[in-house]
């Protein structure tokens, strides 16, 4: 049986990635930063699909905590097929008033924490000589957003991560890709009012938000594509950007 490991799983994207690879028979693993009870809940969602599913709760920005993680994971002898980095924030502001801490806070989320799950998982894709790993990044990584100068960065380095490591990952068969995802309707847009977000569906030629499901979906073909499908960043917006 295959193996998906996927972090920000509590909900939004991730937890949808949680539910959709899991009905295709996938083992689950899963982290997310604090809500055990979302987790929890997840689970038993995807008790009816007869999959087995570990759960760990903890700031993967932090490697120790990464690393406690793939160690779970160890332990019952699973070795990962997919890794998809989803574990993300955002922030909403002026440069000028964004503190050195927020700053080193937003690239230890969105950023260290790809790296330190890469680094985990390698190895043990280097044992079966194969895997997926699947960053999920922004549109704002490839144009740049005013007032997300920090968001644009973090996504910015994934990008170029993604990038980078499927040339150093390719001769070993483990494909890197990025889906950079536009306006998605999860909880990370609540901080836009609902005449905020009307106005920004009519800026989206698709007219309409995107949904974690269809996210979900998208990585799953990723995760069973071509060995052949490598470096890429595709953005998911519904033609925005």
């Amino acid at each position: 049986m295959k193996t998906a490991v996927i972090t920000g799983a509590s909900r939004g994207i991730g937890y949808a990635c949680a539910l959709k690879f899991a009905s295709m028979g996938y083992n689950i693993a899963l982290n997310c930063h604090k809500n055990s009870g979302l987790l929890n809940k997840l689970e038993k969602e995807t008790c009816i699909y007869n999959t087995r599913c570990i759960k760990h709760t903890g700031d993967i920005g932090i490697f120790e905590n990464a690393d406690s993680f793939f160690k779970d994971i160890e332990k019952e002898g699973w070795l990962p097929d997919v890794l998809i980095n989803n574990a993300g924030m955002s922030y909403i502001g002026l440069i000028q008033d964004m503190s050195p801490k927020e700053w080193d806070y937003i690239l230890q989320t969105n950023l260290t924490s790809v790296f330190n799950c890469c680094k985990l998982v390698i190895p043990m894709m280097l044992k079966r000589k194969s895997g997926k790993i699947i960053n999920i990044s922004s549109v704002w990584g490839c144009a740049g957003a005013s007032t997300e100068a920090a968001y644009s960065a973090s996504k910015g380095g994934v990008n170029a991560f993604t990038m980078a490591l499927a040339k150093e990952l390719a001769p070993s068969n483990i494909q890197v890709n990025a889906i950079a995802c536009g306006m998605i309707n999860t909880s990370m847009n609540n901080s836009f009012s609902a005449e905020e977000i009307e106005d920004i569906k009519e800026e989206i030629p698709a007219c309409r938000l995107g949904t974690p499901e269809e996210v979900a979906e998208f990585a799953l073909q990723l995760a069973e594509s071509s060995s052949y499908l490598t470096g890429q960043v595709i953005k998911f917006d519904g033609g925005w950007i």
